[in-house]
């Protein structure tokens, strides 16, 4: 039997990275999670996973976290700030989380590391007009590896969505091995869509839906067979509620329409006097999309992006979990949904802020054929 290969998740979020490289043969001895209701997730989820929920910052000493020796380091920090402290510039990502990323690299020493982010990364610059990825790539040199990047489309390894990612690849200066060569080909003949993914489940409506229930239909696609696999039913399935008033507006969007495309009768209205128009009108939001499409990208607040193709409400967590490519076995903790001043993750953010699972077996199948299929 083939040697399962050890690596680490650090930035782990609710763990789609790391379902991704599992599904492949390698075994995540460790994750980091500074967010306790993604930590939760990740830990529920992952059962044989020594999980941290503490800040990264404060593992002084990242071999001490290690019960064993590891083969590869996985992550996606965040990359929104690049800031840490006023002193220096505050663009600069060596202020941000990615230096922590390397420190871990630099310590540990593995012979591959994997990490994840948005592909604006690679036209940031710094304020000093110095490109951010030339930045990233100087500082994995000085690390010890050789490291290329590409823009990855999920949607092109299984996953109903389309979801450009920058995946950058390191390899330990000593292995003598083509990254390029470590880059997955893409998969699918055919875009599989938002109906091939998720109409088998309960048609609920708005407010309708409970924390597990039975699946009252037959799966039809071969991607609802694959997400029901080993599932006794339907977890994280429960409807938003909606006001009348928002229903009424969502029964006027059509397919490839928004909020931008309604009539004033419909529009948001100013808080605290619904009879005045907000006058905002974002294209993004109340966004319903083509059911014989893949979705558009799933972010952190898709809660409020997208309406369900054929029901008037939004999604629930299922859904986009399915839009994601976690299968129906995989169970979200926390909150539905949270405030903005509340401080922990909801499910619906824990899900947008995920690599999708597909997308990350995709990556790390390839580096398992070239880096370590004889062991």
């Amino acid at each position: 039997m083939n040697k399962k290969i050890r690596i680490i998740d650090l930035f782990a979020g609710c763990g789609g990275l790391s379902t991704g490289f599992e599904m492949s043969n390698f075994k995540v001895i460790t994750a980091i999670e500074k967010d306790a209701r993604a930590a939760e997730t990740y830990k529920f989820n992952h059962k044989n996973t020594k999980v941290l929920n503490t800040d990264i910052y404060e593992v002084k000493n990242p071999i001490e976290i290690l019960s064993e020796p590891i083969d590869g380091i996985i992550g996606g920090p965040p990359c929104q700030g690049f800031s840490l402290s006023g002193k220096r510039d505050p663009k600069d990502p060596r202020n941000s989380l990615f230096m922590e990323f390397v420190r871990f690299v630099t310590f540990i020493q593995p012979k591959f590391f994997v990490m994840e982010n948005v592909p604006g990364i690679l036209s940031a610059k710094t304020e000093t007009k110095e490109n951010v990825v030339d930045i990233i790539l100087k500082e994995f040199n000085k690390a010890g590896y050789n490291t290329k990047y590409k823009i990855l489309n999920a949607a092109d390894f299984g996953v109903p969505q389309l979801r450009h990612r920058v995946i950058f690849i390191g390899l330990r200066k000593n292995i003598e091995k083509n990254i390029d060569e470590l880059y997955p080909e893409p998969t699918q003949k055919e875009y599989i869509t938002i109906g091939d993914a998720i109409l088998d489940l309960p048609l609920i409506a708005a407010g309708e839906g409970k924390e597990f229930q039975k699946y009252d239909n037959e799966a039809k696609t071969d991607f609802q067979m694959w997400a029901r696999k080993n599932s006794s039913g339907v977890f994280n399935h429960v409807a938003m509620r909606h006001t009348e008033r928002l229903i009424e507006r969502f029964k006027t969007i059509k397919q490839g329409q928004s909020l931008a495309d309604v009539s004033e009768e419909h529009m948001q209205r100013k808080r605290g006097d619904a009879k005045i128009t907000s006058g905002k009108v974002y294209a993004q939001n109340n966004m319903r999309p083509f059911l014989d499409r893949p979705s558009p990208t799933i972010a952190a607040s898709f809660q409020s992006n997208f309406i369900h193709p054929i029901l008037n409400r939004n999604y629930t967590a299922r859904e986009a979990a399915r839009l994601q490519s976690f299968p129906d076995t995989y169970i979200f903790k926390g909150k539905r949904t949270t405030m903005s001043w509340e401080k922990n993750l909801s499910q619906y953010q824990q899900i947008g802020n995920a690599v999708p699972p597909l997308l990350a077996k995709a990556v790390a199948t390839s580096i398992y054929k070239k880096l370590f299929a004889r062991i």
